[in-house]
């Protein structure tokens, strides 16, 4: 007998909401048997705990969800993996264009920070000078 999950099973093994399982099964991505009076029970096979693994993955690579289902989806047909492999890779590339693109956005946002910062602190230091030393000269000028 195959091995089957309710889903409270899964979402408590991925750390998930019943909530974002529906949704998931919503997009396609996972498609349970139902049972029980009125097919309310669902019942999730082998297969949707890897699509779901598979989709939980994807998310923390920063893919969408559409992507996630479309490469997910062509592991299900019976074509050559050589094709699947190449859409994989090409998802994977723009991804990784995306993320180095921000990435450098971050690090011209962070440097134009730390000119701001050097800035702030050298007229801070102008101010606070010739008030420290204004102070220092008013103290004397009362005792003499």
């Amino acid at each position: 007998m195959a091995t089957t999950y309710s889903i409270s099973d899964l979402a408590r093994e991925f750390d998930l909401t019943p909530r974002a399982m529906r949704f998931y099964e919503d997009m396609g991505l996972l498609q349970p048997a139902r049972s029980g009076p009125g097919g309310r029970q669902r019942v999730y096979s082998a297969r949707d705990r890897t699509r779901l693994k598979l989709t939980l993955r994807a998310k923390r690579l920063g893919l969408s969800l559409h992507e996630a289902k479309s490469l997910i989806d062509m592991y299900d047909s019976p074509r050559d993996t050589g094709p699947q492999l190449r859409k994989f890779l090409q998802v994977l590339e723009g991804h990784r264009a995306q993320l180095e693109a921000q990435q450098a956005e971050l690090q011209a946002t962070l440097q134009e920070i730390g000119e701001h910062e050097k800035e702030a602190r050298a007229l801070l230091a102008r101010i606070e000078r010739p008030a420290k030393a204004g102070t220092k000269t008013g103290a004397k000028a009362v005792r003499g």
